[in-house]
């Protein structure tokens, strides 16, 4: 029966007499401490229960008042920290310790509240509390911390003669590392990058081994500076410093961010490749760089392998840099597999992601999409409205952008000058003077001022045609005052508004005025050349433009190439165009355009198809370019095959003015029944003034008088009282060609009675440096008297040459002596 009461045995007893040693004796687990209890429920996020438990403690020690101060840190609540160390100097027990005043100072700095911060560094003085070196850090980066977040206003910034974190760095006996490293964050944030850059070499010369940290703090001021020297020195000392610097995350996310900053990515990429071990700020950073220094393809190729790797996590940021590059290459296919797969992934959102999603859809051309993610959206912030606002405007779609920001006032948001910009942008756009000044008013009764807002301004009044009302904001702003954006602005709206002289009499002040041209600038004041009718001006400017190294730029290049086809050099232009390396749309439709003009229709089909090997997508005004020169060549097969490649090939739909060019081109070469069966099958779209006034012509000069005459009854159709003089005297030299004078004479009839006249024709010529313009009947010239003899002279020599005057071509009849 004994026996019966012993304790069964956990395991066999042949094992346990087999192996008596392998079971070392238990020890009982120790209890945990109230400190790690405290700290494990901060831990867990939850310190109002640490605080439960500290407040059932009789006589909680120092190091248990710093464990809750501690645990309110880590959790994001500086306030409930302070408190609670107003509490502990309430209370007589506890003696305060490194710990608590290093910690209370950190909880001064995340609150960023300078006043506390003070009040908390006089006790600590008051307590004849020996400090130490954590408690002189803390100091230091509470003062830092709470200065560079915003201007106090009891606080004088003139930093060379009263410097508080540099006062209190320079009271400490003993510095290490991390003292000079909030030193050299300071003077960072406080945009004294030499400074910055100094007290690290200063650090080095005193034998400080820098920390990685100490790296991250120095590589800002280096690429703010523009300095690649000292980059490639710093980050060559990183490399010998070893592996732990090497490797170290933050300093290869710093290391490539700087050398993108400086322009300098393909450094950043070696940086990048030598990483062993990355995360995903690693791998945004590169991402951001590449996009930065608009390479969006090598973007892409990075995200693409990021993705394929399936090691780290892709977040907000990696999207965000991955939709700015679609958005760069505008390619919407790619955008909307990237949406799908953002979409795959969560299924809420976050704002900032969808706002890029709005951006790249709108990029990509496809603003109605945008708009359905607008739709969409559950919840909208200010970012969204205005993103979904510039990106109709941007579209083209201005009366759209108005009506959402009347719709984004009734939701009950506040424009700001993000919205203000687009309102003054549609306003320009529009040419609405009411708009604008109502816009303008806001932002002087709110005392709103923003960055470039005079040059939106002057901008928006040039182009409503209140030039005087542009002028007088430019003037009312001093010389010094003006950025180079406002001088562009003026002098584009000189310009836009024919004001050629005014134009190139700001262009001389802007450069007496120290303020250097830059490529907008150029491309602004180029046009100007043609109506003057100088090409020695252009000249000029080109030469400018070669010394100052803008001649390469893409908008200069095309503006020159402009400038000198429409001046009739077009070895110049042909010049321009080979030696402009970057060319776009723009630059070879200008140039298709400029062949066209002068009759060069092989060679700028040519052209057309060299753009397409190389792999840049014609646009609509491309089509009209090439289109307009097959038509003046005569082109007509070739011109009808590119015609029918737009919607099918390009999915471009044709516009008025591409119909307009098909029906030129034939007529020009006499098949105007043809042009004319094609006008008519387009229905409404073909119901313009131009596609039937180009008709019009090619009737009047193919002798086809009766179709013309239906061509001139459709047109005065379509007209409406817009009382265009052109397609009345072009009707009236039909008839006259057709030698039915009553009818001439009925059309003469109606002008007079609409008050039409025909604007005189106006031309120019360079003589010496001088412009000498000339008009038809004009009396106005000082050699007036010798030019008249001259051309008497010539008219004489042209009848005994057997040359007669065309009669047809003109309104009335002509008197024997003009004969």
């Amino acid at each position: 029966m004994a026996s019966a009461a012993l304790p069964l045995p956990i395991s066999p007893p042949s094992l346990q007499c087999r192996h008596p040693t392998t079971l070392p004796p238990k020890t009982p687990p120790k209890p945990p401490t109230i400190r790690s209890r405290l700290s494990l429920l901060c831990r867990h996020g939850q310190p109002h229960q640490a605080l439960h438990l500290f407040d059932s403690i009789p006589r909680p020690t120092t190091v248990l008042w710093n464990a809750i101060i501690i645990g309110f840190i880590c959790n994001n609540m500086p306030i409930d920290a302070l408190l609670f160390y107003a509490r502990m100097r309430a209370s007589p027990s506890p003696k305060f310790d490194s710990y608590t005043f290093s910690s209370t100072l950190k909880a001064c700095a995340q609150a960023r509240s300078l006043k506390l911060g003070k009040a908390i560094h006089c006790h600590l003085l008051r307590s004849h509390f020996g400090s130490s070196r954590i408690v002189y850090n803390s100091i230091l980066n509470m003062y830092s911390t709470c200065l560079s977040e915003a201007p106090y206003p009891d606080i004088d910034y003139e930093f060379n003669n009263c410097d508080l974190v540099r006062r209190v760095f320079d009271t400490m006996r003993k510095r290490n590392v991390v003292a000079w490293n909030t030193m050299i964050s300071w003077y960072v944030k406080t945009e004294r990058l030499v400074e910055a850059f100094k007290i690290f070499r200063t650090m080095m010369r005193m034998g400080i081994r820098p920390s990685p940290v100490s790296f991250v703090n120095v590589f800002p001021a280096v690429w703010r500076m523009n300095d690649y020297d000292n980059a490639n020195v710093l980050y060559g000392l990183v490399v010998k410093l070893g592996s732990d610097y090497v490797d170290d995350l933050f300093v290869v996310s710093s290391a490539i961010f700087m050398n993108a900053e400086l322009g300098c990515v393909d450094f950043a990429r070696e940086i990048f490749d030598r990483c062993l071990e990355r995360n995903t700020e690693v791998w945004n950073t590169m991402i951001g760089g590449y996009v930065q220094n608009n390479c969006p393809i090598e973007a892409i190729d990075i995200f693409v392998q990021l993705m394929e790797s399936e090691q780290f996590v892709l977040d907000d940021v990696t999207f965000l840099s991955a939709l700015t590059a679609i958005s760069q290459l505008q390619w919407s296919e790619l955008g909307r597999q990237l949406h799908a797969y953002i979409l795959k992934r969560s299924t809420i959102l976050q704002i900032v992601i969808l706002n890029a999603i709005i951006v790249m859809y709108s990029r990509c051309g496809s603003i109605g999409t945008s708009f359905k993610v607008f739709s969409n959206m559950s919840e909208r912030d200010v970012v969204t409205w205005n993103t979904m606002v510039s990106a109709f405007v941007q579209n083209g779609l201005d009366d759209e952008g108005l009506m959402l920001v009347f719709e984004m006032q009734k939701q009950g948001f506040t424009v700001d000058s993000i919205t203000l910009t687009a309102l003054l942008s549609l306003a320009s756009n529009l040419r609405s003077q009411e708009i604008g000044k109502q816009t303008h008013a806001y932002l002087i009764r709110h005392g709103i001022r923003f960055e470039g807002m005079d040059s939106y301004l002057i901008d928006m009044y040039a182009k409503s045609g209140l030039i005087t009302t542009a002028q007088q904001l430019f003037e009312e702003n001093c010389d010094y005052d003006k950025d180079e954006a406002t001088w562009n602005a003026m002098l584009a709206g000189y310009i836009q508004n024919g004001l050629n002289e005014e134009g190139f009499a700001l262009f001389r002040k802007m450069i007496e005025q120290k303020v250097m041209p830059n490529a907008v600038t150029l491309a602004s004041i180029l046009p100007a050349c043609n109506p003057m009718g100088s090409i020695g001006l252009g000249k000029q400017i080109h030469g400018f433009a070669i010394r100052s190294f803008l001649n390469r730029n893409v908008f200069v290049g095309t503006a020159l190439l402009d400038m000198y086809s429409k001046s009739g050099a077009i070895t110049y232009a042909e010049n321009v165009f080979a030696e402009t390396l970057e060319k776009n749309s723009v630059t070879y439709t200008t140039m298709i355009l400029s062949y066209g003009q002068h009759g060069m229709g092989e060679r700028a089909l040519s052209l057309f198809h060299s753009m397409l090997e190389a792999g840049i997508q014609p646009d609509s005004v491309t089509f009209i370019a090439i289109l307009s020169a097959c038509s003046y060549a005569g082109l007509v097969d070739e011109g009808l095959r590119i015609f029918q490649s737009m919607e099918r090939e390009y999915k471009i739909q044709p516009s008025a003015e591409h119909y307009c060019c098909v029906a030129d081109m034939l007529g020009r070469v006499g098949r105007v029944v043809e042009a004319y069966e094609f006008v008519k099958g387009l229905g409404e779209d073909g119901n313009t003034l131009g596609i039937w006034g180009s008709l019009l012509g090619a009737c009047r000069i193919h002798g086809e008088f009766e179709l013309g005459k239906v061509v001139a009854n459709k047109l005065f159709e379509i007209e409406k009282g817009s009382s265009l003089t052109g397609y009345h005297v072009l009707l009236s030299n039909m008839y006259a060609a057709e030698g039915n004078w009553d009818n001439v004479d009925r059309v003469r009839k109606g002008m007079r009675q609409k008050g039409l006249m025909k604007e005189p024709g106006c031309s120019w010529v360079e003589v010496a440096g001088r412009v000498n313009r000339f008009m038809s009947r004009d009396h106005n010239h000082p050699q007036c008297t010798e030019i008249y003899q001259m051309l008497d002279e010539l008219a004489m020599e042209m009848k005994d040459a057997g040359y007669r005057p065309c009669l047809n071509l003109q309104i009335g009849g002509i008197s024997a002596s003009e004969e």
